[in-house]
């Protein structure tokens, strides 16, 4: 066991968890409020907006895993950086009047968005399973990048006894959550982030130092790993794939109920505006901590005996505590650990609580109980979100990791086939109900196929036309075939509504 890291990084815990019960007392509302409890009351400004979407986006498993797809795949793992750009802009395009619908009607999920726009309760129901059937192997990832820091600092991670730091830390997380509502990861995001950078700033400087400088380090990667593999006579390759993951993933990242959640408890459309203009800073420390990966290839850590274990345990999600446990001070690897251990409760709690509200107004209000009041339902809610949290450890004791890993390959898939529901209720609404719902059916299920047919070792499917191969993110595939049949059943449903009409008129001449 690292002593000193370990205790650093206890002692930061302990102060987060402390900071997370305060929460309740700070900008004090009725947390028998569903919005109030799980908006915040809505009433976050620029500075706060600004941490709580750096700790909802920029989670443990960005901090661990995208190193380690770098490491492993190389450039197609600098992706997260343009995803990240075209995210924002997508973002300042649509939530601010999305933000603005939510706030005069008193939405709390998008799913009551799109109820409200297409007056289809079943249209909403799909919405909200999806949110919520995507978000929980995402938690579930949240805490295997936990786990990964608990095992970097010594302690055994598997079996029972291996697994109680998680369910106490995750015990821990469902108490103070359950009290504080979102306030208490807003809270706690300030914290991380600034760890984070502390950091990652560390890292940009003490680790290439000691490599030999930013020069070294590339020469050190194998150049298959520094490019995109060209464009050729036999496909598209990388240029293909890796714009398509890009803007698949920033499309769908706004559609998770956790993002939505964090950005709808702004205080105003302006406030977001505001933050999408300011999180481009995030995207520069996500450039550095991409580079984590050629480091690690650089510095051979891999072949290193004393790290052989951990590999074998982790595979490439210990590259980077193992670069940090190698080149750091032990209470600077502790802050560093503690960094990415709480950048996954302050992601899990938010998505929790999404899912948990989703719950709530779209499944349990509507389908069981529509006579709740508005102090029933943030009790709901709270419970609903005690049991994700629950579901979500389960899932990492219970299974093997890689069902984790494998369905989280699924959420990108499935949350973007939601957007033509959003969009067209937002921009005018061409699409009707039936066909959104069509064509969601559609999406859902040729992207599962598509992933499941690569053995849910990758979300790039490759389709030919002609003997030329063009690679693409499943999730975009998916949806152009989503849009196809959402227009071509609402067209249709178009016609015989207008034929329906035209009868009717016709037998009331008469």
């Amino acid at each position: 066991m690292n002593t000193s890291a370990t205790i650093v990084f206890v002692l930061i815990f302990a102060a987060v968890t402390v900071l997370g019960f305060l929460a309740a007392g700070w900008r004090r509302g009725n947390l028998d409020e569903l919005h109030e409890w799980g908006l915040g009351g809505r009433r976050f400004g620029t500075v706060m907006s600004w941490f709580l979407l750096g700790g909802d986006l920029y989670t443990a498993f960005t901090v661990v895993a995208i190193p380690a797809l770098a490491f492993g795949a190389g450039a197609l793992g600098m992706f997260a950086i343009p995803f990240c750009i075209v995210e924002f802009q997508v973002i300042f395009l649509i939530f601010p009047l999305l933000w603005r619908h939510a706030k005069k009607h008193g939405y709390v999920t998008i799913a009551d968005f799109v109820y409200a726009r297409f007056e289809s309760r079943t249209l909403a129901l799909v919405v909200a399973l999806t949110g919520i059937l995507a978000l929980m192997p995402y938690i579930a990832l949240q805490l295997l990048g936990l786990e990964v820091m608990i095992g970097a600092l010594g302690f055994n991670t598997s079996g029972l006894a291996g697994d109680m730091p998680l369910v106490v830390a995750f015990a821990i997380l469902a108490v103070y959550t359950f009290k504080s509502g979102l306030r208490a990861p807003a809270m706690i995001a300030v914290v991380k982030d600034v760890l984070i950078y502390v950091t990652i700033i560390a890292a940009a400087i003490i680790i290439p130092s000691q490599l030999g400088g930013w020069e070294k380090i590339f020469a050190a990667v194998p150049p298959a790993k520094l490019l995109l593999k060209p464009a050729d006579a036999s496909g598209l390759n990388g240029y293909s794939a890796y714009p398509s993951l890009a803007i698949g993933s920033a499309l769908s990242a706004v559609l998770y109920p956790h993002a939505a959640t964090a950005l709808l408890a702004s205080n105003s459309g302006t406030t977001v505006r505001k933050n999408m203009a300011l999180l481009p800073v995030y995207t520069l420390l996500l450039g550095f901590i991409t580079l984590l990966g050629y480091m690690a290839i650089a510095s051979g850590v891999k072949g290193m005996p004393e790290y052989a274990g951990f590999f074998k345990a982790y595979g490439n999600n210990f590259a980077v505590p193992a670069l940090f446990l190698h080149y750091f001070p032990g209470w600077l690897a502790g802050l560093a650990f503690a960094a990415i251990g709480i950048g996954a409760l302050v992601p899990a709690a938010i998505m929790s609580i999404a899912a948990a509200n989703l719950y709530t107004r779209n499944i349990h209000l509507p389908y069981f109980n529509p006579r709740l009041s508005g102090a029933d339902e943030t009790r709901v809610s709270k419970w609903m979100a005690v049991f994700v949290k629950v579901g979500a450890v389960a899932f990492i004791v219970c299974l093997p990791v890689t069902y984790a890993t494998e369905l989280q390959l699924l959420g990108g898939v499935w949350m973007i086939q939601t957007l033509p529901a959003v969009l067209f209720g937002l921009f005018g609404r061409v699409l009707e109900s039936r066909g959104l719902l069509a064509g969601i059916a559609v999406g859902l299920a040729s992207g599962t196929w598509m992933v499941a047919d690569l053995q849910f070792k990758s979300s790039i499917y490759t389709i030919h036309f002609g003997g030329y191969a063009v690679p693409l993110y499943a999730a975009i595939w998916a949806l152009v075939l989503n849009l196809v049949v959402a227009f071509a059943v609402s067209l249709l449903a178009g016609s015989a509504r207008r034929s329906a009409d035209g009868t009717r008129l016709g037998a009331l001449a008469k």
